[in-house]
């Protein structure tokens, strides 16, 4: 990683997804997240003070080292005892079956195989586990598709590998067979990255 990506990216990227406006949906989605917890993509560390106040302990990856630098700060600010690594999430070191939940917030859009990180996911998952999402992508408008695909390369070039066009729904159940999704835009968010994908995937 070169010096935008450890170091301007992370910055620019804590700015925009500090915005008040996407408070409630890492409220919703993180309300029901408990016991054993793991987050893919922790970034610098904007979902710790939304997560539960009885969550004790935390397992968190993020493959690049500029956004964990970030993320120290909430971290020794929290009440959450975070086991915080520098990993990728197509790659995750833990043993099948560990984790009650698994949490995913604007993350699959950057991840590189997101199709292997999303099977990582349902692996470490215990049978009964669940994972919780929201994530940017596909819109439903074919107008729309048509600027995302045409923005999208220059968009994974500005904004570290995001993608403004997966299709979250079908990546998701693709790998889990039970899945809930809400689909929206986002308020007051340009339709080529405010299209909105909701949802809790379980094992079973």
């Amino acid at each position: 990683m070169g010096f935008y990506s450890q170091v301007i990216a992370p910055r620019l990227l804590d700015w925009g997804m500090s915005d008040p406006s996407l408070a409630l949906y890492r409220r919703e989605v993180l309300s029901d997240v408990q016991g054993e917890v793991l987050e893919i993509g922790f970034g610098t560390g904007i979902n710790l003070s939304y997560y539960p106040e009885h969550l004790q302990q935390l397992v968190t990856v993020d493959a690049n080292p500029g956004m964990n630098a970030l993320a120290q700060k909430r971290i020794e600010s929290s009440n959450i005892r975070v086991d915080n690594r520098v990993l990728n999430g197509e790659n995750l070191p833990m043993a099948d079956n560990t984790f009650d939940c698994v949490v995913s917030t604007w993350t699959l859009c950057s991840i590189a195989n997101v199709e292997q990180a999303l099977k990582e996911i349902y692996r470490v998952l215990k049978p009964e586990g669940r994972f919780f999402f929201i994530e940017h992508g596909l819109s439903d408008d074919p107008k729309v598709q048509v600027w995302q695909n045409r923005l999208n390369p220059i968009n994974k070039a500005i904004a570290v590998g995001c993608h403004l066009n997966r299709n979250i729904k079908a990546l998701v159940e693709a790998q889990f067979k039970n899945v809930t999704v809400e689909q929206f835009y986002a308020p007051k968010s340009p339709k080529i990255g405010g299209y909105m994908y909701k949802g809790v995937a379980s094992k079973v």
